[in-house]
């Protein structure tokens, strides 16, 4: 019997320093991923069109052409892999506009290489886990919403929802935990994947969860000093 060839995990880079973005391809090509190095938007938005598997993509934010942000918001809905904004810019409103455009993590120029391919390396883990979920139940039902975990799809009274691949999984993380208070830390672990980055993440992806399927915060309640509790509504419960 042939022997199948496993499937290469393609990242693709994104920065017009020349030096930095080859330092970041050679360190991840060490650690056999396949790599697509461009050095403005434009020809990043391009790289997406032709590989549409990518698998993640780093991205700076100041570029010549179209910058990091405007190219965040332009791929999202073309792309689910994760995004991580590699960036020397750390100011807080660019974070937070990375974020709420749909990146999943940033990471701070100078940055240890090291650190960089391991934060690559668990979000990668964390995609390929959420990719198997034969073992959970597919359709999760809560009030109005409902969520096929394969098929990656939302329903709210009907309608098809679009969300990005973090909001999707924080709302299978809150529904599979309905019921249940959850602190910012067990929500970033469980959804993120990681012990280290930006925790912050969590309540921006909680905002842009809220003004997609609940702008009324008629599931997702805050539990003040604790963390967020994913419930029933409760007209639906009196009228069960």
């Amino acid at each position: 019997m042939e022997k199948r060839e496993a499937t290469v995990e393609k990242i693709l880079i994104v920065d017009d320093d020349r030096a930095i973005g080859e330092l970041v391809s050679d360190a991840l090509a060490d650690e056999g991923y396949e790599t697509i190095l461009c050095r403005d938007g434009a020809a990043a938005q391009e790289a997406v069109r032709q590989n549409p598997d990518v698998s993640l993509i780093l991205l700076d934010i100041m570029m010549p052409r179209m910058n990091g942000l405007e190219l965040c918001r332009r791929i999202r809905d073309v792309v689910s892999c994760p995004i991580i904004f590699v960036t020397a810019k750390s100011k807080t409103i660019d974070t937070l506009l990375g974020l709420e455009m749909g990146a999943d993590d940033y990471i701070a120029k100078p940055f240890v290489v090291e650190e960089l391919v391991a934060r690559v390396k668990a979000h990668l883990r964390r995609e390929n886990r959420s990719s198997h979920v034969d073992q959970e139940p597919d359709c999760l039902a809560v009030g109005d919403i409902r969520l096929y975990a394969k098929s990656y799809e939302v329903f709210l009274k009907g309608e098809r929802v679009e969300l990005t691949p973090r909001e999707f999984q924080l709302l299978e993380y809150f529904m599979r935990n309905q019921g249940n208070v959850l602190t910012r830390e067990q929500i970033f672990n469980g959804v993120w994947g990681m012990n280290y980055g930006d925790i912050g993440t969590v309540t921006v992806n909680i905002k842009n969860l809220r003004k997609k399927i609940d702008p009324d915060s008629r599931y997702i309640k805050t539990v003040w000093g604790v963390g967020y509790k994913f419930v029933k509504p409760t007209e639906d419960l009196d009228e069960a």
